[in-house]
């Protein structure tokens, strides 16, 4: 694990004195918050390779917190939500505020140094109005996305979707939580989904001359080939 420059937001001194003495001793580099308007300061004038965010404060709730760095952070550092909530409501309202991990109470520490390490590693890169990967840019303010500095013709629900994946991006999303961050609590007709993907596969396909919009048997959708004009075989479902 290299040394990262970590932001920790926890308002339980113990388990922060936990935190902050086991990352420094892997030689992070680690700011400390127990409020989460504090937090939201400190995001958004430093510089952090993850933030670690309890969802239990005593001023702002963490999600509230995790919307604003992610809001109002130049660099849109990637957040990793510790709580005791383990409801899969609770972990779908985290990641639809823009968290990219969550991890349970209680820990093991070697965990929270793993999860952090792999976040700061991710190949997408943000700040607060763009998430670039490969030959993909996305403007989070004008709501557009482009591949070669081509516009990408896609719809509004396309563009949300489009977003999702990018973010889980290498990773796939499951189509459980992909519909939660589209639509909440009132998703469309069983098939809507499907339809929406299909039409953003091909806009995809016709932007990078080859399908980047995989179908995970069992799991959900993952992006594949950005960086490259490859059509190397794959061996997951395309439908």
């Amino acid at each position: 694990m290299k040394a990262l420059n970590v932001l920790l937001v926890e308002d339980n001194i113990q388990i922060a004195r936990q935190i902050t003495t086991f990352l420094e001793g892997l030689k992070c580099q680690v700011d400390y918050a127990d409020r989460g308007q504090t937090a939201v300061s400190l995001a958004c004038d430093n510089i952090y390779d993850v933030v670690i965010l309890d969802l239990n404060l005593p001023d702002m709730d963490g999600t509230a917190v995790c919307r604003k760095i992610k809001q109002n952070a130049s660099n849109n550092a990637p957040v990793l939500m510790l709580t005791a909530r383990d409801a899969y409501e609770d972990k779908a309202l985290g990641f639809s505020v823009g968290a990219d991990d969550y991890l349970t109470k209680p820990f093991d520490m070697r965990e929270l140094a793993l999860r952090c390490d792999v976040l700061a590693r991710r190949p997408v890169q943000q700040n607060a109005r763009h998430l670039k990967v490969g030959r993909l840019l996305i403007d989070l303010n004008e709501h557009s996305a482009m591949v070669d500095d081509a516009p990408l013709k896609i719809t509004k629900t396309g563009f949300d979707i489009l977003i999702s994946v990018v973010r889980s991006y290498p990773q796939a999303i499951s189509k459980s939580l992909l519909i939660h961050q589209i639509w909440g609590s009132s998703p469309p007709a069983s098939n809507a989904l499907k339809s929406h993907i299909y039409s953003l596969r091909k806009a995809l396909e016709g932007a990078f001359g080859h399908n980047v919009l995989l179908t995970v048997n069992n799991i959900g959708y993952k992006l594949t080939q950005l960086d490259s004009d490859d059509n190397s075989e794959d061996n997951t479902d395309e439908s």
